[in-house]
């Protein structure tokens, strides 16, 4: 079955508009989740309590805060906190391209994939075609559900990846963490070296592996009831965008505005030329 995608997105690259869908990269439907019952076998909701009187607090009555000093907060009301939202516009722009292999993996968070919406397959496979030839990846701003990410675009094959990136502040720098004192000897680094020769594989294959304990509890709840009912969403609608003219907007990108209207002059003519 193929993907559905979770988001429209448009990736901004100079003055080239391409429109892509964003594809969750993790297949998350066979974990196993379980639900809070009551002892009758009911399903119980979560209540809110106020710590000072004990009282229930309905949700809609909650107001959000932020806590400045112990016990004490700032409050803020909803549209105090739209206005302070990123629009939501779903543009990833390219800000600058860096060699791939120099963004440590510590900065990477979650991942997507990312797919050519209607109209956008050829300048998708242009940009990667071009970071695989250069050996860049793309940062980018990412606007979406309120919040701005950043996030690197980078070629796989012949597809397009979306990492979303921590911000430097969010990342704990490892020379804090201490990494021993120990000296290491020859003979034992020789004999480490050949252990992990031992069990080395040329290739990573996650086939080999699978979740032990997830699978023993998938087959206990499949001993315990006779089928289910699947659940699905509603198809999200294709965008309509359109990459109209791919060269112009490269030339305009790369050397101004004129050159890229002289060029498509020039083309024009070329092609009166070829037709008379």
């Amino acid at each position: 079955m193929s993907p559905r995608p979770i988001a429209t997105a448009t990736i901004s690259f100079g003055l080239v508009s391409i429109p892509c869908q964003l594809y969750s990269s993790a297949e998350n439907s066979h974990k196993v989740r379980f639900n809070f019952l009551s002892p009758e076998g009911t399903r119980v909701k979560q209540q809110y309590v106020d710590a000072k009187t004990g009282e229930p607090v309905e949700r809609r009555d909650l107001i959000k805060g932020y806590q400045f000093a112990k016990d004490q907060y700032v409050t803020f009301k909803p549209e105090e906190l739209k206005a302070l939202e990123a629009e939501a516009t779903q543009a990833i722009e390219i800000v600058e391209f860096v060699p791939v292999d120099q963004v440590e993996r510590a900065y990477i968070g979650k991942t997507y994939y990312l797919g050519p919406a209607r109209g956008g397959d050829k300048a998708y496979g242009l940009l990667g075609a071009a970071m695989k030839k250069t050996g860049w990846a793309a940062l980018a701003k990412y606007a979406a559900r309120g919040k701005q990410y950043l996030v690197l675009v980078r070629p796989v094959g012949d597809h397009l990846v979306l990492e979303q990136l921590h911000y430097a502040h969010e990342v704990r720098d490892i020379a804090d963490v201490p990494s021993g004192e120990g000296e290491v000897a020859e003979a034992e680094l020789g004999l480490a070296v050949q252990l992990i020769e031992q069990i080395a594989s040329e290739s990573f294959d996650p086939s080999k592996y699978e979740d032990e304990v997830g699978q023993r509890m998938l087959e206990a709840v499949e001993r315990k009831v006779a089928d289910g009912t699947e659940i699905t969403a509603p198809a999200e609608e294709e965008t309509t965008a359109q990459v109209i003219d791919l060269m112009a907007a490269l030339r305009a990108s790369v050397g101004g505005e004129g050159e890229a209207e002289s060029g498509a002059e020039g083309e024009s003519e070329q092609k009166k030329a070829a037709g008379s």
